[in-house]
């Protein structure tokens, strides 16, 4: 341990409130899901309390500690205290995207809540796997990407799905919300210190915990928007119990064996790789975009290590009974900014391991409502965004801004299908078969979900091409480009097929089911073929006859 550096500060409390709401709400998400969707309700939802939690809760612990141990190594080297461990939790992109499309259809064809279990398993594995694999060449990758096509990633995603979502939640139940998110805001925008040192994350929680309990008895339910109810927690106090995690991995090898050896199960299987591929691959990348974000301030860990226990907590995860992979999360700059250091990740890492083993994930819900601590995460997101354009060179703003474009999409496309869901009426895919050229109050909808699929990749990958672009690098744009074309040639980026209002990426080796519509994004790899060959000629042209000619000085004011 290095000097001054301590295993807990005060400020790591802060840093806790934060990361464990967010991974809270992964935990209730995945039993909300596994419940309605992959029947693991009543006599089947032992899988999710005996397998599944405390999997997630043994993953959990192995990358915590690790990137607690990690965060104390690099301040022993370089002799700081300021050092901040890498955020690390449940792939929230991999747990809705396993769900619907590796454990739904599972279930749908076996009505066996064990089938979709044991499938969840197997796309975990091979997440687990390709995220291992990419610790290799992650580095590589990263030197030779610009920063702001790193960065700009994480800002969009920070924008739609963090600070956005949580807002949405504050404005939407304001008597609970609103005030811990004053109190969040005097905290970390005014610098301010309560009396007696309280830290403001554990104040903005208990005070909103406390007063939606007041207001519970003194307001109708609608004025709220949840009630905290005494017999809700007396439910959920039921659940408890003693859950040590079990050994899954002979079960899914035998699963795995005699599903190959069926053909409907065999079809399962091999069209689950078409999931499994992408979603791992995004997983390594947003990792590497995150460890980026963390040497951006100031704290240069190292990748390949850094993405290895990331590929093999997913691992553990999976030979545990957990379905869901993990990731190191995004956020970096706000829990530093927060003034955490190393125990806010061992806090994280040993407070799931005790809700994941005695089954009293639903406790904490029932107690404290979500309102009261999403404030933290709305700050994190927007200390994010700020990120993007503060560690970046003055002159790549525009690069980041670029970078957003898919990230904002992919949460306008999330919006569009929920709201689709929720009118009950025609579905997306009906609209879309009837007129791709639809739209609604001027946003297309074929044209959102072509940018949304693989937007990690196109974010990153416009961002670069921008960049380079304004530091006349024109043979580097090019090769960004074919990285485009060839990306989405194999489906990777923009192909997609729609079934109802359900989004699936379209593989180059993938069949369009009957009835579903969809597009190869063919188009799309050639209109980026067509960039890398405008680039290369202008490459080529400067080279040849000299970059000092009068076209130089044309600028667009």
């Amino acid at each position: 341990m290095a000097q001054g550096y301590p295993l807990f500060v005060k400020r790591d409390l802060d840093g806790f409130f934060g990361l464990a709401i967010d991974n809270l709400v992964q935990w209730l998400l995945i039993i909300t899901l596994c419940k309605t969707a992959c029947g693991m309700s009543g006599e089947n939802e032992y899988f999710l309390y005996k397998h599944i939690l405390p999997g997630a809760a043994i993953s959990l612990v192995i990358g915590n500690l690790f990137y607690a141990f990690q965060a104390h190594r690099l301040a022993k080297r370089e002799g700081r205290s300021d050092v901040t461990a890498l955020p690390f939790g449940i792939n929230t992109p991999s747990l809705i995207v396993y769900v619907f499309f590796v454990m739904l259809p599972a279930y749908q064809m076996t009505k066996s809540a064990q089938a979709a279990w044991l499938m969840g398993l197997i796309a975990c594995l091979g997440s687990g796997v390709i995220e291992f694999t990419g610790a290799i060449y992650a580095e590589r990758i990263r030197r030779h990407t610009p920063r702001a096509a790193l960065l700009s990633t994480l800002a969009g995603i920070a924008i739609g799905f963090i600070a956005m979502t949580f807002a949405l939640q504050i404005w939407q139940r304001p008597l609970i919300a609103m005030l811990p998110l004053g109190v969040v805001l005097i905290t970390y925008f005014s610098g301010i210190r309560f009396p007696g040192g309280i830290p403001g994350g554990l104040l903005a929680v208990a005070g909103g915990t406390g007063l939606a309990w007041i207001l519970t008895m003194i307001l109708p339910g609608e004025w709220l928007g949840r009630t905290m109810s005494a017999r809700a927690v007396a439910e959920a106090w039921a659940l408890r119990g003693w859950h040590p995690p079990i050994w899954a991995g002979g079960e899914l090898w035998r699963y795995m064996y005699t599903a190959w050896h069926d053909e409907a199960q065999r079809k399962l299987l091999v069209g689950s790789i078409s999931v499994i591929v992408p979603m791992g691959l995004f997983n390594v990348i947003g990792s590497l975009q995150n460890i980026e974000s963390a040497a951006a301030g100031g704290d240069r860990f190292h990748t390949g290590s850094s993405l290895a226990v990331n590929g093999l907590s997913t691992i553990a995860a999976a030979l545990f009974g957990s379905c869901f992979p993990t990731t190191i999360y995004i956020g970096h700059p706000g829990w530093k900014g927060l003034g955490a250091r190393a125990g806010y990740s061992t806090l994280n890492g040993l407070f799931f391991t005790v809700i994941g083993l005695t089954g009293t994930v639903a406790v904490i819900n029932a107690v404290v409502p979500i309102e009261a601590g999403i404030a933290i995460v709305v700050w994190i997101g927007i200390i994010i965004t700020a990120q993007a354009y503060q560690a970046t060179p003055r002159e790549h703003a525009p690069a980041v801004a670029v970078g957003l474009f898919p990230a904002i999409a992919a949460w306008g496309a999330t919006v569009a299908a929920g709201v689709f869901i929720a009118a009950g009426g025609r579905s997306m895919q009906a609209v879309l078969a009837a007129n791709p050229a639809a739209d609604a109050s001027g946003f297309l909808l074929h044209g959102m979900n072509i940018l949304e699929r693989g937007y990690i990749f196109t974010c990153m990958i416009l961002a670069a091409i921008s960049a380079f672009l304004i530091e006349r690098k024109f043979f580097a744009a090019a090769i960004w480009s074919l990285v485009a074309a060839g990306l989405t040639f194999a489906g990777l980026m923009h192909a997609y097929q729609l079934r109802d209002n359900t989004v699936d990426y379209l593989l180059i080796w993938s069949r369009l089911p009957n009835g579903v519509f969809g597009t190869r994004a063919y188009g799309v790899a050639v209109g980026y073929m067509l960039l890398a060959a405008l680039f290369a000629a202008i490459g080529w042209y400067r080279s040849r006859w000299g970059s000092n000619g009068a076209t130089d000085d044309v600028r667009l004011h």
